[in-house]
């Protein structure tokens, strides 16, 4: 039976249980050919506390042919092919996760090798105000969790929640330029930052208990020092201001936006499709400190 979330003691809860329904819709105003598709909307079967205990992805028709891969970042992404789709073509996900709290999202030596978690992305890069408030707040705070705090403090002071002002390929400095976006214009406005500073940084995208839409945030990756070469993967949320929480489900990491989009793709036909999404996440278990 789901659990109101406006009644849990989040400070005391220590295990969770989530049920995640998603769908998109396509709709298009003739027959279209050759669609190839790619969806990013299952989460890998561990992430750090986080563990997948049940996963689907249907679609409302036959003759679609899926294949699953897994990206260079670890994200579990599905292509659909379907030869010709005449009206529409609906997708659906339902998954369910299990969160412990306590639990550090370690990652294994040899995770700087790959590059972009300090190399600033096409949607990420800095620009002079970006590098300059970068070198004030580096030099008014500790490297490491403390200058990763004040960075997510200062982009949620910089910024104004608003649907409408952005898009999927406004970069960091335009939309700090503007002032205004949402949670996606956050993340990368942080990401630049970070990267600036030294702060090795990815983006995450995946959902908030009790929000209608997907959710964006960060991952700050610092070394443990235990000589292992192993790094911990701490989450920040400067939409909210937060270090985020047992309230988050993670879909998927990556350099920005562009590399975990959970629907794109291609298809032949001069008519443009329309999108309809829905998603509901339940709170369907969970457990307090003994």
């Amino acid at each position: 039976m789901p659990i109101e979330p406006i009644s849990v003691d989040w400070a005391a809860a220590r295990r969770v249980s989530y049920l995640l329904r998603q769908s998109f819709r396509y709709e298009y105003p003739e027959p279209i050919r050759e669609l190839n598709h790619r969806l990013v909307v299952i989460p890998p079967e561990r992430f750090g506390d986080q563990r997948r205990l049940r996963h689907q992805l249907s679609v409302d028709r036959d003759g679609v042919r899926f294949e699953n891969r897994t990206d260079r970042f670890g994200n579990v992404v599905v292509d659909a092919f379907a030869p010709r789709v005449s009206e529409g073509i609906e997708f659906v996900a339902e998954v369910s996760v299990e969160r412990h709290a306590a639990q550090p999202n370690r990652l294994a030596d040899g995770w700087l090798a790959d590059g972009y978690l300090l190399e600033p992305s096409q949607l990420t890069d800095a620009d002079e105000r970006i590098r300059e408030a970068a070198k004030a707040l580096a030099d008014s705070a500790e490297w490491g969790l403390p200058l990763a705090d004040s960075i997510n403090d200062w982009v949620y002071q910089s910024m104004t929640y608003q649907h409408g002002v952005t898009g999927v390929r406004t970069t960091a400095a335009e939309a700090l330029e503007i002032g205004s976006g949402v949670c996606q214009d956050y993340a990368h406005v942080m990401l630049a930052a970070c990267r600036a500073c030294g702060l090795p940084s990815r983006y995450v995208s995946g959902h908030l208990l009790g929000q209608g839409g997907s959710h964006a945030w960060v991952e700050v990756v610092l070394p443990t020092k235990d000589g292992t070469g192993d790094a911990i993967a701490s989450t920040f949320d400067p939409t909210h201001a937060s270090r985020g929480g047992l309230g988050y489900v993670t879909i998927a990491v990556g350099g920005d936006y562009s590399d975990v989009a959970p629907t794109s793709g291609t298809y032949l036909s001069s008519a443009r499709g329309r999108l309809f999404t829905s998603k509901r996440v339940t709170l369907i278990n969970l457990d307090y400190a003994g």
